[in-house]
């Protein structure tokens, strides 16, 4: 019997090391999105729907002991005067060559067509070698500049398939 307790015991401490979370803290320059196509609804003024392409250089951040690098995004915008929404899907690229894929979604303002600030939510998807499997969320806050660059700050939390 105690043999079995035991047993169950090592089970239950494995399980909870497996799905213990990491946490993130990243940090991202991002440059003006590089293909910007909008349609103008047509219903009221300034209303239109946008679709984009944008690349960001990490300049802090690693996941599972692999430094954040490079990625891009595309994302689906609607935009009314200076309120804009959007979601997207976000490709990283680790240093190790190895890819990690987001989805997300936010809001923020814009001026003259570059934003000012902005939230958005995103989770992880999947990835591919070492991010196979990889679970996680959390979320960005981002500062715009007049020329269209951004800066973003992102938090959150993620587990390996590697580490269950």
């Amino acid at each position: 019997m105690r043999k079995i307790l035991f047993v169950a015991c090592l089970v239950l401490l494995s399980t909870s090391v497996a799905m213990a979370q990491s946490k993130l803290d990243a940090h991202w320059n991002c440059a003006k999105s590089s293909a910007v196509h909008s349609l103008d609804v047509g219903d009221k003024p300034n209303h239109a729907y946008m679709i984009s392409q944008g690349s960001c250089t990490a300049t802090k951040g690693e996941i599972g002991n692999v430094k954040e690098k490079e990625g891009a995004g595309t994302e689906f915008h609607e935009a009314t005067g200076n309120a804009n929404s959007w979601h997207g899907i976000f490709v990283e690229t680790m240093a190790n060559g190895d890819k990690i894929h987001y989805g997300y979604h936010g809001s923020g303002t814009t001026k003259d067509g570059s934003l000012v600030s902005g939230k958005h939510q995103w989770t992880i998807m999947d990835g591919t070698g070492k991010f196979k499997g990889a679970k996680g969320s959390g979320t960005c806050s981002g500062k715009g500049a007049a020329d269209g660059t951004s800066v973003w700050e992102c938090t959150g939390t993620y587990t390996l398939a590697t580490m269950k």
